[in-house]
């Protein structure tokens, strides 16, 4: 997974009264309601209601728009970091092309589910707004969609950035490194964790700056891809195919395995739902995104089966389990000296991957604060830059943290066994609407076999490796998850509101200069 080549949305400019008092951000937030107006108002105004609708997101997403999102999204540093996993719990070669076909097939069945729910449901927010809207109206039914957002903003998009600050950093000084059997650790972290803070100040600073380095990166990760596949085709054209003769020998048998096979594979394809993230930016959203959608993810998924044959065709099953980075073993196997170009080519994509990770976390904190469920802070935005600034800052802390205490493999563990949970949940509201609201206006809409095969995946995915082998990390994210009801209880369901947080509040957006935003709830016109 990356979350390459995104496009930041727009947000519409503000207005003279909110772009005063350079001096220090004077305005502080009315906690409950959102409202923004000055501290030295005693309440908000006419001029305040009409600012209200300032800072509104933009439909400028066209179908290209939605492909490139996608596929930037999808294809950044899960291919050059998941192949190891894959084959490692898998066995055999024909069982880990298998599981890489089988994981496109899986992200495009959720991706047409989520497709429909993104035109019945037209708000930003993917499979929280999602989870929030079937649950709403019962006892206690804000509760999933709450502990979702608690454990995506908190945890899950931390732990992605993690990831791929962890894989930039892997494949930068994986070519002063050949001969060693293990990379260490400790210079490996320290740039990962200089990866981190230099990807939140960009995208703190400058929509525009981040989305340029977007295009450098992801002209990089084109490069290394086409290089990898092209290095792969040589040697099938050469006839040098006997790793791949041996199909599915060593193939293992066990459940869990496989299960946590497809947690690495999947990790490479998580993003196959950014685009409901977006969606009220997106023009045409009911023509557009299941278009986007049937084009984009066949495409991933022939690409990424593509370059494991070609990291199967030269490689063997010993130099590839004993690669720290297979796409520099590779280079070195095809390339000669050549393969410090490959490693370049992908520790660039990696970070370019880490540049764009904080797109949809800043957009589920959005959506989430709108519904109460996050701190309003969150979603605040930069007067001038109009950028996240305190939820990019939360995700690189959160994203920092994770890089000093764990490592690449427990984080995708960890990764793939909570998202999956949630996926699975987001899919069956699919199946509870269409029994609770069946006379809405569907666009668009999917064979019911296909949500219901996604949910039962996704229920072997997160059961499967608790009952055959459990490992802490479940244990970590089931913790995580519980601990939010700690804070859903007073906070969310009996609405207690501390002094103090108008005094953070103030504090930070004197410090940031970070406002308010509105979002338009409008029908697609």
């Amino acid at each position: 997974m990356g979350d390459d080549n995104y496009e930041y949305s727009r947000v519409h400019k503000l207005t003279e009264a909110q772009k005063g008092e350079h001096n220090g951000v004077r305005m502080a937030a009315d906690y409950s309601n959102n409202r923004r107006y000055s501290a030295t108002d005693s309440k908000p105004g006419k001029n305040h209601q009409d600012n209200d609708e300032s800072t509104r997101l933009e439909r400028t997403l066209g179908l290209m728009s939605g492909v490139t999102l996608i596929i930037g999204t999808m294809i950044g540093s899960g291919i050059f970091v998941s192949p190891k996993g894959v084959f490692e719990r898998t066995g055999s070669v024909g069982l880990t092309l298998v599981v890489w076909a089988g994981c496109g097939l899986l992200s495009l069945f959720g991706s047409l589910s989520f497709a429909e729910l993104g035109t019945i449901i037209n708000k930003s927010g993917g499979d929280y707004i999602y989870i929030y809207e079937c649950f709403r109206g019962y006892c206690g039914g804000s509760i999933p969609a709450f502990i979702h957002a608690w454990t995506f903003v908190l945890l899950l998009k931390p732990a992605s950035l993690g990831i791929m600050a962890l894989s930039f950093a892997k494949y930068l000084v994986a070519p002063f490194f050949l001969t060693c059997s293990d990379i260490p650790q400790e210079p490996m972290k320290l740039i990962a964790l200089a990866c981190i803070a230099l990807v939140t100040y960009i995208n703190c600073a400058s929509v525009s700056v981040a989305s340029r380095i977007q295009t450098v990166f992801t002209i990089a990760k084109l490069s290394a891809i086409v290089a990898i596949i092209l290095g792969g085709c040589y040697w099938i054209a050469m006839g040098r195919i006997e790793h791949l003769a041996k199909g599915f020998e060593g193939s293992t048998t066990s459940f869990s395995d496989i299960a946590t096979a497809f947690y690495s594979g999947l990790w490479a394809y998580d993003g196959w739902n950014n685009l409901n993230y977006v969606t009220e930016e997106l023009i045409n959203p009911y023509v557009n995104l299941p278009r986007a959608i049937w084009i984009a993810i066949p495409m991933v998924t022939l690409c990424y089966v593509l370059i494991n044959v070609a990291y199967l065709t030269v490689l063997s099953s010993v130099e590839f389990l004993a690669s720290e980075a297979v796409a520099v073993r590779f280079g070195n196997q095809v390339f000669g000296s050549a393969a410090a170009f490959i490693a370049l080519c992908v520790a660039a994509s990696t970070f370019g991957s880490s540049n764009g990770s904080t797109f949809t976390a800043s957009r589920i904190s959005f959506s989430a604060a709108r519904e109460g469920h996050q701190l309003a802070l969150l979603s605040y935005i930069h007067k001038d830059r109009l950028t996240p600034c305190p939820a990019l800052i939360v995700n690189g802390v959160l994203g920092a943290i994770l890089i000093l205490i764990s490592d690449i493999a427990s984080l995708i563990d960890l990764f793939g066994f909570a998202a999956w949970l949630f996926y699975g949940l987001a899919t069956f509201t699919l199946i509870v609407f269409r029994f609770t609201r069946p006379d809405d206006h569907r666009p668009y809409k999917v064979n019911i076999a296909i949500p219901i095969i996604t949910c039962i995946v996704a229920s072997y995915l997160v059961v499967a490796p608790i009952v055959r082998n459990p490992q802490i990390e479940y244990l970590y994210a089931c913790a995580f998850m519980a601990s939010g009801l700690i804070f859903y209880v007073p906070f969310v369901h009996f609405r207690l509101r501390l002094s103090i947080n108008r005094y953070i509040t103030t504090l930070v957006q004197c410090v940031l200069h970070v406002i308010p935003t509105t979002q338009s709830d409008e029908e697609i016109r």
